[in-house]
């Protein structure tokens, strides 16, 4: 698909979360190791959080690392973990200068006492931004996210019975309740599933697949896919789209 097959883009999504996906096939094409693959989509990040900014989009949610993910080759797996250091510390006063906020997502329990400083840190350094809010899933999975969510709930109603708890409370204790649920998830990589991100809040979120490989994943690609997100009817299972209602 190209961006001309498009119409102008309209509505803006609010919330856009993105699987970033390809960098191994990508470091494999050009006879590159894995760990540079990694690098090359970590330095990808930057001008498509500043894309979304510049284009209305006010939270950005990526996966950067799943529960799956530690299954993955040892020398990988250290490898992205180094990445994640560096990124933590290098891109701080750029987001600072930008207007991001920072907000980690995940079982950083899972991290040594070093990448969880720097969580901590640049969490705490972002904090008063307000132009986007960037969010790194990190050691992350829909799954462990409801779990995590239902335990929190339990131990801040502790004299309530499960039985008790709805949709709304339930929302209100997952990784990212401080954000409304994403209008459009972006998969780049050619592969065109959800892959345990983000279960609960993907309920109606608008999916786009692309064959692209992450770190050749440009801003072009961006307005692609909200060009295509802004042709959408979306109904929510209703009858009318949420426009007509509003009309």
């Amino acid at each position: 698909m190209t961006i001309a097959q498009f119409p102008v883009i309209k509505p803006i999504p609010q919330h856009v979360a993105i699987i970033m996906d390809g960098n191994r096939r990508w470091a494999k094409q050009f006879g590159l190791p894995a760990a540079l693959g990694h690098a090359s989509g970590a330095r990808r990040v930057r001008s498509i959080v500043q894309g979304c900014a510049d284009r209305g989009v006010r939270f950005l949610t990526l996966f950067a690392f799943s529960t799956e993910n530690w299954q993955r080759p040892q020398d990988e797996v250290s490898s992205l973990m180094g990445l994640l250091a560096l990124y933590l510390k290098k891109e701080v006063n750029d987001m600072n200068a930008k207007g991001v906020r920072l907000r980690v997502v995940g079982d950083i329990s899972g991290f040594d006492a070093k990448i969880q400083a720097l969580i901590r840190s640049a969490q705490e350094k972002t904090a008063h931004n307000d132009a986007i809010t960037l969010s790194i899933a990190v050691n992350y999975g829909g799954r462990w996210d409801v779990v995590q969510a239902v335990k929190s709930w339990q131990a801040a109603h502790p004299d309530q019975s499960v039985d008790a708890l709805n949709e709304a409370d339930l929302s209100a204790h997952l990784g990212l309740s401080y954000a409304p649920n994403p209008d459009l998830l972006i998969r780049t990589g050619g592969e065109s599933r959800v892959s345990n991100f983000m279960l609960w809040q993907l309920a109606y979120t608008e999916l786009f697949f692309t064959d692209v490989l992450w770190p050749s994943f440009t801003v072009d690609g961006l307005d692609e896919a909200i060009r295509w997100y802004g042709s959408l009817d979306r109904r929510f299972g209703g009858a009318s789209s949420l426009s007509a209602i509003a009309v």
